[in-house]
Order: structure tokens, then sequence, then C-alpha cells
């Protein structure tokens, strides 16, 4: 049978575990939205690497693609703004030596998917793709183009 005591000991340790177990739990959920560290955006060491400028008139996307072939990279647009990069890496010869194998290579396929948070004429866009670069080109929407203004800052005098 077991000791009263030591039963209530044991209820009351957890009770008192609850709130600092509560707070893990709300700071591990709330800091999958919160958190911008390197590590979350970190990529992945298949998916490209994407450069993103932005001009006036414009949005370039460029994507570090080195070893794909343009016939193996598929681009979509969804209708949420989010552009999507995947294909394949292949690997067209394997070495082997001595029955030894290693590869720090990375083969197979890939998607990268990009938000893009202006109004752009997706019907316009253009891409190409030279020395493993893929460069995508976005024209923005006159009402996308007109939507900065600059604002004035009132500087207040010293007293």
């Amino acid at each position: 049978m077991s000791d009263p005591l030591s039963n209530e000991q044991e209820h009351g340790r957890s009770r008192v575990g609850l709130p600092k177990e509560l707070n893990a739990l709300v700071s591990n959920f709330f800091s999958r939205w919160l958190d911008f560290s390197a590590e979350k955006n970190a990529v992945s060491p298949n998916q490209p690497k994407v450069e993103i400028t932005e001009s006036p008139n414009e949005v370039v996307v460029r994507a570090e693609m080195p070893g794909v072939r343009e016939d193996d990279i598929d681009l979509e647009m969804s209708s949420d703004g989010y552009l999507a990069i995947s294909g394949v890496r292949k690997q067209e010869q394997q070495e082997e030596d001595h029955d030894s194998y290693f590869s720090e290579f990375s083969y197979g396929s890939f998607c990268r998917c990009v938000p893009l948070p202006w109004d752009l004429k997706l019907d316009e866009a253009q891409a190409d793709f030279e020395n493993g670069i893929l460069r995508i080109v976005f024209l923005k929407s006159p009402d996308e183009q007109n939507k900065k203004r600059k604002i004035a800052i009132n500087r207040k005098q010293p007293q």
C-alpha cells in the first residue's frame, strides 16, 4: 500500500511543476512564430539560396543552383504570393575506389518557397538561367509602384 504522505508530496510536486511546464509549452508554441534566428531561417543544403531585390518598378529573385540543368527546374507562383522554385539535382557519375565511397554533394529533388508580398504582373514575369544562377524578374503593378510615400519627420527643437 502506498504512503499517503508521499502520495500528497507527489501530487504537490506535479501541481507546483504545472506552471513551469505550462510556461514552457506556451513559450515553445509562440517561439515558432516569433523566433527569427539564423537557425530557424537556415536553408537546407539541397535548397537553393535566394536573393530578392526591389526597385521602384520590379522585384528580382535570384537563386543559386549550381549543378542543376535548366530543364530540371520548375517555377510556380501561387495565388497567395509564394514563388515555388523546385527541381532535381542529378548525379551524373559516381567514382568508386577500393570499395569505399564518399560524397558531400547533394542530389535529389528540392523545393524552395519564397514569399513575394507585392502586387506583381505575374503574366509578364521573365526567367533566365546562366552559370548556375536562376534570375526571375517580376514587374510591379502600377498600384504597387505608387504605394510608397515619403513620410516627413518633424524634428523637435531642444528646450
